[in-house]
């Protein structure tokens, strides 16, 4: 298992290959990559600001992929999101799951995204042309998230 909170970029084929170095059992791998969109009407975002707290997330990202493994089949995993001030089209989350078989493979990915959606510890700021605002989480992620129960 890897969970990083980090400012620097990342490299998903590298994590990717990293989780499944010198092991013939993996038959999926299950990428999911996030990038900073610009989701104002306007179009006009220039940045998210993204916090946390150093230390209570990573052991909130520990605590909910614990859960993945519990719940499914898999063999590893990792979990990467970026903080600090990020551009349009930036990398800002990375999960990767690698299991025997693909559906355990996409469930716990799922799963592991909808957390990271609306219950990590991350706080966005959208800084536009117009000024900074704070990104509530949408009702169709919360939604989304219901159905694991966590």
């Amino acid at each position: 298992m890897y969970i990083s909170v980090q400012t620097e970029d990342f490299d998903a084929a590298a994590i990717s290959r990293q989780l499944c170095k010198n092991r013939t059992d993996i038959g999926a791998i299950v990428t999911f990559s996030g990038l900073v969109r610009d989701r104002s009407e306007a179009q006009n975002l220039l940045a998210l600001e993204l916090e946390h707290y150093p230390g209570m997330t990573e052991k909130a990202l520990e605590t909910i992929a614990n859960s993945a493994f519990d719940q499914w089949d898999i063999d590893d995993l990792a979990i990467i999101h970026r903080v600090g001030r990020l551009e349009r089209s930036a990398n800002i989350v990375l999960v990767v799951v690698v299991s025997a078989h693909r559906k355990q493979a996409f469930e716990a990915c799922e799963f592991l995204m909808d957390y990271l959606k609306t219950r990590a510890p991350f706080w966005k700021k959208e800084i536009t042309r117009d000024g900074e605002s704070w990104v509530d989480f949408k009702a169709s992620d919360q939604q989304a998230s219901e159905r694991w129960k966590i």
